[in-house]
C-alpha cells in the first residue's frame, strides 16, 4: 500500500516515527535512540549551516521523510520555480523514503504569507491543484503524498465536498494521499463533517502515510468551539480511536507523531510513538487472525 509511493533507500517502514525538530538533533546524534523513522520540514533545511549537517548525519542512520510547507500547490498564479528547484535539490540530496506537501495555498502576488490556507473546493481549483501535482512529480521523477488540511471556515461556492476533493486529485494525479486524522478530527469538529464518511471516501491504495498531532479548543462567545490544530499537546483519546479507525480501513501505514509548538524532550515523542506502535501491531494482529481463520 505505502510502499507504492516511497523511493530512496531509506524505505519507511510501516511503523511509528516522529518529527524531528532542531532542539532534538544533539540527542539523536548522541544517544541514537530507538525511533523507526524521522521526518522534517524540507523548508527548514534549505541553506546553509549546521541544520542541515545535522540532518545529513542523522539521515545516514534512520529512514527521512521530507514534508513540504511552501510549494503553494492551490495558488491560481502558479508555482515558484526557484523554490521547486529548491526542493528538488534537497530531495536528490537527501533521498527520502517519502515526500508529502499540503491541500493549500500559501502564496499570493509572489509573497508568501506564512500560513497554509483553505483552498475554495471547485471544479477550477482541483485543476489547478492536479495541474501542479503533476509538476511537482515530473520535476522530482516521483510521486508525492498530498496532506489534507485543518479547516476553521468554507466557502460559500465549493461545490465539491473536500474528501472527494482529495480522492479526485489522488485518481487524477496518481499522487498519494498523507491522512491526516488529527486535521480530520478537527475539521469534523468545525464543521460538523462525518469523520469516517471522510476517511471512507479515501483509497487504501492510495494511503502513504497517516500524521497524528494535538489540538486545543478555543472558546468562542455565545457558546461557540473552535478546534485548533496547534500541535503542541499530546494526541487525544477521541483521535487514538479515529487512527484505529482508519487503520482498521486502511491497514498498517507509516505514522508520524507531529508536535510543532511547546516542543517537549525527545521521550515525550517515543511515548507518543510507542501508542501508535500498539495500535499498528494490534492490526497487523488482526489481518494475520484473518488470515488463519
Amino acid at each position: 500500500m505505502a510502499a507504492l509511493h516511497q523511493h530512496g533507500p531509506g524505505l519507511i517502514p510501516l511503523r511509528a516515527g516522529v518529527g524531528l525538530r532542531f532542539r532534538h538533533h544533539q540527542a539523536v546524534l548522541e544517544e541514537h535512540p530507538p525511533i523507526a523513522w524521522f521526518e522534517v520540514h524540507t523548508e527548514n533545511y534549505m541553506g546553509g549551516g549546521r541544520a542541515p549537517r545535522c540532518l545529513e548525519a542523522i539521515r545516514s542512520d534512520y529512514p527521512l521523510s521530507l514534508h513540504g510547507v511552501g510549494l503553494s500547490l492551490g495558488s491560481a498564479e502558479g508555482l515558484d520555480p526557484a523554490h521547486l528547484a529548491r526542493v528538488c535539490q534537497m530531495v536528490e540530496r537527501l533521498e527520502p523514503g517519502l515526500v508529502s506537501e499540503h491541500l493549500s495555498w500559501s502564496i499570493a502576488g509572489g509573497k508568501y504569507l506564512a500560513d497554509l490556507l483553505p483552498l475554495p473546493m471547485t471544479e477550477e481549483a482541483l485543476a489547478v491543484v492536479c495541474r501542479h501535482v503533476d509538476q511537482v512529480q515530473g520535476a522530482l521523477r516521483r510521486s508525492i503524498l498530498l496532506e489534507n488540511p485543518s479547516t476553521y471556515f468554507q466557502f460559500r461556492h465549493s461545490t465539491i465536498p473536500e474528501w472527494e476533493f482529495l480522492a479526485e486529485v489522488a485518481r487524477h494525479t496518481g499522487c498519494g494521499i498523507l491522512c491526516d486524522v488529527n486535521n480530520i478530527f478537527v475539521s469534523a469538529s468545525n464543521h460538523g463533517w462525518d469523520a469516517m464518511t471522510y476517511l471512507r471516501a479515501l483509497s487504501p491504495a492510495a494511503i502513504g502515510e497517516i500524521h497524528l498531532a494535538g489540538h486545543s479548543m478555543l472558546q468562542l462567545g455565545q457558546g461557540q468551539v473552535v478546534c485548533i490544530d496547534d500541535h503542541g499537546s499530546r494526541v487525544v483519546p477521541p483521535v487514538w480511536a479515529l487512527y484505529e479507525a482508519a487503520l482498521g480501513l486502511f491497514g498498517p501505514v507509516p505514522t508520524l507523531i507531529e508536535w510543532d509548538t511547546d516542543v517537549p524532550p525527545l521521550d515525550v515523542l517515543r511515548d507518543e510513538a510507542r501508542i501508535a506502535e500498539a495500535a499498528l501491531e494490534r492490526q497487523r494482529h488482526a489481518i494475520r487472525s484473518a488470515i488463519a481463520a
